[in-house]
């Protein structure tokens, strides 16, 4: 029964998205250099995210412009993954996967891209990189507004197959 699950090709581990993401923590022309350098990585059009949250303390209310993301998808989602994890030299940190299979990690320097110069005007910016990896069929199931269901736990995506997923798709070490 097991060799039927694992030639079923519903069950195949794809990569949904990659979201990236700057914190800038204010609005501004900080975030407008921010947004720059987004776009210049990832060839996207990238979104202001907004402050859900009133904290006094640093000034911020709700609906602030905080920073900015890209969602990429696709061929675009597998050919930025591939640059990103180059960078970081295809080494991933076991703690970087959560339950569900997702994966993040940060880049330092916008510098470090293939391509990408120095610029003094925009300075140096860091990023979060997000992965989504979900198994081709069923998530419809949960998404659809009639008969809208839970998928159930033997097709969710587990924390060491997507180990598994990333060592052999992309070729990547993680470390304990």
């Amino acid at each position: 029964m097991n060799t039927d699950k694992e030639q079923n090709p519903m069950r195949a581990l794809k990569v949904e998205k990659v979201s990236v993401n700057i914190g800038v923590g204010e609005a501004g022309e900080k975030l407008v250099k921010a947004q720059k350098v987004l776009e210049m990585v990832t060839g996207q059009k990238s979104v202001q995210t907004m402050s859900k949250t009133v904290n006094r303390d640093l000034g911020i209310r709700v609906g602030m412009p905080l920073g900015c993301k890209v969602t990429l998808r696709g061929e675009n989602a597998d050919k930025f993954l591939r640059r990103a994890l180059s960078i970081r030299e295809s080494k991933v940190y076991a703690y970087s996967f959560d339950k569900q299979g997702n994966m993040s990690f940060g880049i330092s320097d916008y510098t470090d891209f293939d391509g990408m110069k120095y610029d003094p005007e925009i300075g140096i910016f860091g990023m979060d990189v997000s992965v989504v990896v979900r198994r081709k069929g069923g998530v419809r199931v949960e998404r659809r507004s009639l008969l809208q269901r839970e998928i159930p736990k033997e097709h969710c995506v587990q924390r060491d197959e997507a180990i598994e997923f990333m060592k052999s798709k992309y070729k990547v070490e993680v470390i304990q």
